[in-house]
Order: C-alpha cells, then sequence, then structure tokens
C-alpha cells in the first residue's frame, strides 16, 4: 500500500481542477497546468480534494499510484507558487549573466557557453557566481537545472564547475611524490 498514494491533495482557495478522463487540469493564480495519468490509476476530484486511486493490484498499478499523487500535488503547488533551484559556480574566471533570454556561461572554454532559457522559466544571477531558475513546473526547472550543471560539472580534485547549492563534492587527493 503506498504511504504517498493514499493521502488526498487538498486544493488552496483560489485553485480549481477539473477532470475530464484520464486528464486532470488545475488552474490558479499563477496559471493553468495539466496531467494526464496512465490507465492503472483513478483520479477523483470531489470538494477541494483530489484523490488518486489505483486500479488493481498489479505492480505497475501501484508504482503508478504514488507517482500520479505526486505529479498532481506538484500541479497544485505550481499553479500557486514557483519551484527553485539555485546554482553555484566555482572556479577561476569562472561567470554567468543573463542577456534577455540568454544565459551567457564563462566556463574556462575557448568559447562562451550560450544557453538559451526556456519558456516560463526564468533565470537571475544575482551574483556572477550564482544562478536562480524559478518555473511553475518542477519537472522543467530541474531539468533546465541539470542542463546548465552538465556544462561543466564540478571536478573531484580541486572543486570547479556547477554545483547546486549546498552539494558537497567529495574531494579527491592528488598525485603523491
Amino acid at each position: 500500500m503506498s504511504r504517498i498514494g493514499k493521502q488526498p491533495v487538498a486544493l488552496p482557495s483560489g485553485v480549481s481542477a477539473s477532470l475530464s478522463g484520464q486528464t486532470i487540469e488545475v488552474k490558479g493564480p499563477k496559471g493553468t497546468q495539466s496531467f494526464t495519468a496512465t490507465d492503472d490509476v483513478t483520479i477523483a476530484v470531489e470538494d477541494n480534494v483530489i484523490t488518486v486511486k489505483p486500479r488493481g493490484n498489479s505492480k505497475r498499478a501501484r508504482q503508478q499510484w504514488g507517482m500520479s499523487r505526486t505529479v498532481v500535488a506538484n500541479l497544485v503547488h505550481g499553479v500557486t507558487d514557483t519551484f527553485k533551484k539555485e546554482l553555484e559556480i566555482q572556479g577561476v574566471g569562472y561567470r554567468a549573466q543573463v542577456q534577455g533570454k540568454t544565459l551567457k556561461l564563462n566556463l574556462g572554454y575557448s568559447h562562451d557557453v550560450d544557453f538559451e532559457i526556456p519558456e516560463g522559466i526564468s533565470v537571475q544571477c544575482p551574483k556572477p557566481t550564482e544562478i536562480v531558475i524559478e518555473g511553475h513546473d518542477k519537472q522543467v526547472v530541474g531539468e533546465v537545472a541539470a542542463n546548465i550543471r552538465d556544462w561543466r560539472r564540478p571536478e573531484p580534485y580541486k572543486g570547479k564547475g556547477i554545483r547546486y547549492k549546498g552539494e558537497y563534492i567529495f574531494q579527491k587527493e592528488g598525485k603523491k611524490k
């Protein structure tokens, strides 16, 4: 029995949900988001509560149960508030700046890296070594943060690169004579 799946998702004031088939659409003050669930789960909207239940007792139905409930909870959170990921850049000469809809990264390559910011995502650089990514879709925010981090992952000897704020990088010991 899924501990996450059996918890109902409460709709705060100002948020409404409509169901058509397996697609749930959530509207709130920050916009509208939708999710299409698989046929292994049943979604129900009653009063100001959304419940997700599995159809049957198969392994796939139980897997989709908790995942679908979490996605619906993220939709409700996304239309009322934003999701946020923070990255920090470490390394001599490494920096970032936002120019219009482009994030310019200087990461020690022979050229600057131009990262196009997707629609619905806002990127700010309060300092040249900090990047703040915000948006209403948790998956897209995480994906954008991971794509930016992939340009220069932290290396284990000096710790240079782009890391999530608060991420611990295990430092290796260098060569010995």
